[in-house]
């Protein structure tokens, strides 16, 4: 068996090794793709791939092995006799196949932790920022690397937020820094010791709320693993004034000598922190004279120019900002860098408005945190809500804006568990199911079904608090097909921002 310690870099020796790769999804096929570039032997095993992915890993000398009954570790992966099994991030520690590698004892490896063995492809490497949250972790991690590069450093958002890191490894020219976002998937195969642990620059946990908790088992399982995104960091973590679990989380984390706990919030910043005081955007954290004085960042004005003046966009901001000041980006870098930012597509997005109405797409809010800051928002809301749960309940957050909700949309396959958390604390919010077999009819329903409800001043919200995949791709694809149904919708009402494209509908009957 092969002395893994000694595979820290990309230029030790990895010819031969005999590698199982679990899944065939982008991370997967970059990890397959990585090591046979490196010379080692590799064997993916998939539930299913895509006709590209298959093709494409026969062409550089890799084997498939569809794994088509889940419950069963294959013939042609036992002979292989792994030296190492890479574990894509949607792979459950009681998977079938995670736990015969435990038995056998075969080292079990995320793809984070071979991007940071391999780190070493150009010289020097790249720096390290690690962000996680269940909320906000893509925008931050976008606004990171945004003015990461507005500052003149080569960076690049890369991990959950869809770049394998493994790309980004081998990308020739090199970068500066990766802003690497990472989901708990994928915290929880990193190690924090050892030689394949990450040592960042700088980490961030936004927040911890309850999501994949069918996936961690609990709260607290989840919370932990979470906290493993500020192990071995150098020099600032980063965490939320607001969330008591995320101080926790930097206290008990070990890291290196010199690092610094630096916390962001809405409120007057402390002389570790960065905040907000009078709606100025202020740095205390990074300045020399911090017990006396503050760099400003930016005004919560200047942010409403770019789609960042909520309440929580201006958290993602002030976390984004820390991350980048700890890395040395001057305060007047961070200033103009955030006026040239776009905010991502599906994410307290203005799709249409029309007869006093506006439809807000936030379909990226796939948790009840992530919701909860969406309907914070706005006053008068007919929420679109509704998809796979995860294991969550989404009583504490009905309860807690009743008041705001002008009606209710619910959507999803399975709709009972949203329903009775509206029969239980919302009883008198209208509220209107969306049954449809074809997943092209759910949301032309769910806008018609709206726009019957809605009055002006209202805003129909689609923030699921829920993931998407039990009718659709992904949130992307709920939320483009979202969109595409208001604007055609909005071309029946006489929408003057759209052309006439659609008919109007009419309304089921409310459950």
């Amino acid at each position: 068996m092969r002395d893994l310690d000694s595979l820290d870099s990309w230029h030790s020796d990895w010819t031969g090794l005999r590698v199982a790769v679990l899944g065939l999804g982008s991370t997967g096929f970059s990890v397959a793709d990585t090591l046979i570039e490196l010379g080692a032997t590799v064997v993916v095993v998939a539930a299913s791939a895509t006709d590209e992915r298959v093709e494409l890993l026969s062409v550089i000398g890799g084997t498939l092995i569809l794994q088509s009954d889940s419950t069963v570790v294959p013939r042609e992966l036992t002979a292989f006799e792994p030296e190492l099994v890479v574990v894509s991030p949607g792979y459950a520690p009681d998977h079938t196949l995670v736990r015969w590698a435990q038995s056998a004892s075969i080292p079990l490896w995320g793809d984070i932790e071979l991007a940071w063995r391999l780190r070493d492809k150009v010289s020097p490497p790249a720096e390290w920022i690690l962000v996680t949250g269940t909320n906000g972790k893509t925008t931050t991690t976008q606004l990171a690397a945004h003015l990461l590069g507005a500052s003149g450093r080569r960076a690049a958002a890369v991990g959950n937020i869809g770049i394998p890191v493994l790309d980004a490894v081998r990308y020739p020219a090199g970068f500066d820094v990766l802003v690497v976002e990472l989901s708990s998937f994928q915290l929880h195969w990193m190690p924090r010791t050892g030689v394949g642990a990450v040592h960042p620059l700088a980490s961030v946990c936004l927040n911890v709320a309850d999501d994949h908790l069918d996936w961690h088992g609990s709260f607290d399982a989840y919370a932990e693993t979470k906290g493993t995104v500020y192990a071995n960091t150098r020099v600032a973590c980063v965490y939320n004034l607001a969330d008591e679990t995320t101080m926790r989380l930097v206290e008990d984390a070990e890291v290196e000598e010199g690092c610094r706990a630096i916390g962001f919030g809405l409120g007057s910043p402390g002389p570790s922190d960065v905040g907000i005081v009078d709606g100025i955007l202020v740095d205390r954290a990074f300045h020399d004279e911090r017990h006396r004085s503050a760099f400003e960042l930016s005004t919560i004005d200047e942010l409403r120019q770019v789609g960042l003046a909520s309440p929580h966009m201006a958290a993602n901001v002030l976390a984004a900002s820390a991350l980048v000041r700890a890395a040395g980006v001057a305060p007047e870098d961070v200033h103009d860098g955030l006026l040239s930012f776009e905010v991502d597509h599906h994410r307290m997005e203005t799709v249409s408005s029309f007869d006093g109405v506006v439809w807000v797409d936030d379909s990226k809010a796939t948790n009840p945190h992530a919701a909860n800051a969406s309907l914070t928002s706005f006053s008068s809301v007919v929420w679109i809500v509704g998809g796979l749960l995860k294991g969550v309940d989404l009583s504490p957050l009905v309860t807690a804006h009743v008041a705001r909700l002008r009606s209710v949309v619910v959507i999803g396959e399975d709709r009972q568990d949203v329903v009775a958390a509206f029969q239980r604390h919302a009883p008198d919010v209208p509220l209107f199911q969306v049954v449809a077999d074809d997943t092209d009819e759910v949301m032309p329903q769910a806008v018609r079904l709206a726009a019957d409800v809605a009055r002006d001043g209202d805003v129909v919200l689609l923030a699921p608090a829920a993931a998407s995949m039990d009718q659709f791709k992904d949130y992307a694809d709920r939320g483009t097909r979202f969109a595409e149904a208001v604007r055609h919708h909005a071309g029946g009402a006489g929408d003057d921002n759209n052309p006439p494209s659609g008919e109007q509908g009419s309304s089921d009957t409310p459950t």
